[in-house]
Formats: C-alpha cells, structure tokens, sequence
C-alpha cells in the first residue's frame, strides 16, 4: 500500500478531467491524474474538432487532447495510464485502486465520462470520425447538403435530426418501431421540417463504404426485407453510459448511473456545485453533465471542480 495520502486524486483524462489536473496543479495540490489505458475520453475518437475556442483552423480530437495532457503535465500533474479497479469513499483519506496498488487521498475529482451507446456493428466503429457520429452539434457542418441518417426514437434523436437539418439536404430518421419514445413535442417539430423523412419498423444492419460512409443496409423488423440507402454519415442516438459501475455502494447515482451533485447549501455557507453526495468527492464532465455533452462544458466543469476541491482543502486545515 502506498503510504503516501495525496491532496487530490482525479479520475479520468477527457476535457474534465485534464482541465482538472491543470487547475490543481496549478494550486500546487500535486494532483496524481488516473488516466486509464484509453486515455483522453471520446475526443480519441473524433477527427477535426472545430467547435473547441481557440482553433481558428479546427485541431484533430487526439492532437487537442495530447495538447490537455501536456500543458497538466508541465505544472506538475502525474499521470498513470491505468485503470481504477476499485473506490473506497467510506472514510477519509480516500482510497482509490488501480494495478496491485491503493492510493491514498484527502479528496478525490470523478471525471469519468460517458461512452456512446453504439450499434455494434462490426463496420461502425472503423468509420467512427468518417461519417459515423454521436454527436450533431459537433459535427453537423461535415454534413452541409449531404444525407444523412439518425439512428434513434427518443428526444435525443429528435434534436439530433433537427440539428441536422440546419445543414444537411435530407435527413432520415430510423426507428426499430413504429413509435418513438420522445415527447409529443419533440416529435411535432421533428414532423414539421421538411427535411426530415422517417424510416420505422427497421434497423441499420450494416453501415457501408471502406474509407468513409457511403451507405447503410437497413433492414424491415416485420418482414426481414433489406434495402440499401446511399447516405454520407450516420449519427447514433440511442444514449450514452456514463462510467460509474466502480462508483456503485460508495456514492449517490441516478437511474441512469450519472453521478448525483449534492445540493447547494444555503446563503452563507460554503457552496460546492461539484460536490457529490460525500463530502471531499467532486465530479465534473459527462459523467454527471447528459444535456451538453460537449469539450468545453466538460473543461469548464473540470476547472469548478478543481477549484472547488482547492477551496475544500483550505477549509479543513
């Protein structure tokens, strides 16, 4: 066991929890970032990024995450490229352990994340950043007076396709029913644009092209007929997961798994917005955040947690 107890610990390495680390270092708290074998969250994964502030040009998603990772390691964050197996939030100094080794600490940043509910098809993930998507507002001006494809019947899909709309010629929203889950209003507006077409009763079996999409295989649910549609991307909107399953026992979760944030405490104490439902454990990111889901709000979070967690240590000494 290490003997050493940490000031801070942070977990996870997207926009969160490297804003997280920056900012904690920073303050001199010496934070020891768990990063993960798949470091650098859903940004791994995307191309060009050009919605995140700065990037006049636009940057490729690992390039800005590799940018996150340094500029913490310059001001003195450690960061381990493993796993954490297992919390103990119980008591204080915290425990958190990853490897054959349990770390020690007086406060802990979950930055977990949340992954992307995929089909599973075996094509998709090659063509993720090619064509494949799960997010609109990120990547809806790739798609400027092209067709594309919504997998998905709930609001998420709904807004995804009215998003898509702003940009795209034509967007075809597929439902595996024949009615969808999203409120009444949501598909109202959805029913109301004209460029939104609906393809229900059906499911993509396969998403085509080598080096980008160029297609989908759909097939019909009642009578097992397939068709091909030429398309130039599809967006998946059947949710996200947000990674908490270590996290289960020793804190309060939703429904959904999404981190609970403890409530703010009246006028004139001392108000964490990040805090958690234990006192010393903060959270930023998509791992409680399931409306924005974007780079910069989960940097500005990671940056409220950190502070916070700053301002939470000063006050127990």
């Amino acid at each position: 066991m290490n003997a050493v107890v940490r000031k801070v610990i942070i977990i996870g390495s997207g926009p969160a929890g490297f804003t997280a680390a920056l900012y904690a270092a920073r303050a001199n708290l010496k934070p020891l970032v768990f990063a993960g074998i798949k470091w650098g969250g859903q940004l791994m994964l995307t191309t060009d990024v050009e919605n995140y502030p700065g990037f006049v040009e636009g940057i490729l998603g690992p390039k800005l995450m590799e940018n996150f990772r340094h500029q913490a390691e310059r001001f003195g964050a450690e960061i381990l490229a493993e796993d954490v197996t297992a919390v103990d939030f119980k008591s204080r100094p915290f425990s958190v352990s990853a490897g054959a080794k349990t770390y020690k600490s007086q406060a802990v940043i979950i930055a977990t994340g949340a992954e992307t509910n995929w089909l599973g098809l075996p094509n998709e993930q090659k063509l993720i950043g090619r064509g494949v998507s799960s997010c609109a507002p990120c990547d809806a001006w790739f798609f400027k007076d092209k067709k594309v494809v919504v997998v998905g019947g709930g609001d998420s899909a709904m807004e995804e396709a009215l998003t898509l709309t702003k940009f795209a010629s034509e967007v075809s929203v597929i439902h595996r029913r024949d009615e969808f889950r999203a409120s009444k209003i949501m598909i109202d507006r959805a029913k109301k644009n004209g460029k939104i077409s609906f393809i229900l009763n059906s499911v993509v079996v396969d998403v085509l092209g080598k080096d980008k999409v160029s297609g989908v295989k759909i097939e019909n649910v009642g009578d097992n007929s397939e068709k091909e549609l030429a398309i130039d991307g599809m967006f998946v909107a059947i949710g996200h997961s947000p990674l908490t399953k270590i996290f289960e026992g020793e804190m309060a979760l939703d429904k959904k798994g999404y981190v609970v944030k403890k409530p703010l405490l009246g006028e004139g104490s001392a108000r964490y917005n990040m805090m958690t439902s234990v006192e010393g454990v903060f959270v930023a990111g998509d791992v409680h955040d399931y409306h924005y889901r974007q780079a910069v709000t989960a940097a500005g979070f990671g940056c409220m947690a950190a502070m916070e967690a700053e301002k939470w240590l000063e006050a127990q000494e």
